[in-house]
């Protein structure tokens, strides 16, 4: 029978342990504008609303990643922009024992930005409650499919997580 180490690996294993850590989480920028208040506010309120969202990857060391997501969120009342919302929410990540390149490049691009949105859901949502407008929900996301589009989009080549845009 093999011995475990205190990490429960079986001692001898050269095999590193698979982890995923999520090191510190918090909001880089935030910014809200109404350019057109007080006016937007005197109209029936019926806004088209279009929703932008990007990932950025910053590679810090072999096995800590700084993960951005941005949200931009831009309403408006005809011509006139009722408000834009825009939010970056990064975490910092430790990834240990994921040598392979797409392995690594699905668990950045997809795993981590998932992980990263119920906080942008709920900073973009307050945001939009405090400037005066009705709540606003971001649907869900399914960054699997997000990230197989980029991918695919790229050729099938794992991309470079140093300053990838999603």
């Amino acid at each position: 029978m093999a011995e475990e180490n205190g990490q429960g690996e079986a001692a001898g294993s050269s095999q590193p342990q698979r982890q995923v850590g999520l090191q510190k989480i918090y909001i880089r920028d935030a910014s809200i504008e109404v350019p057109n208040g007080p006016r937007v506010f005197t109209e029936e309120y019926k806004p088209d609303v279009n929703v932008d969202l990007n990932t950025r990857i910053e590679n810090l060391s072999r096995e800590t990643h700084q993960v951005t997501l941005t949200v931009t969120v831009t309403a408006k009342q005809g011509e006139r922009t009722a408000y834009i919302v825009e939010v970056q929410q990064a975490g910092v990540f430790q990834i240990e024992g994921f040598d392979d390149d797409k392995e690594r490049g699905h668990l950045l691009g997809s795993y981590c930005p998932s992980i990263l949105f119920p906080y942008i859901r709920e900073s973009v949502g307050d945001m939009v409650q405090r400037a005066g407008f009705p709540h606003f929900l971001l649907q869900p996301v399914n960054f699997d499919l997000l990230y197989a589009q980029h991918q695919n989009n790229q050729g099938g080549q794992p991309t470079d997580a140093g300053s990838a845009t999603h």
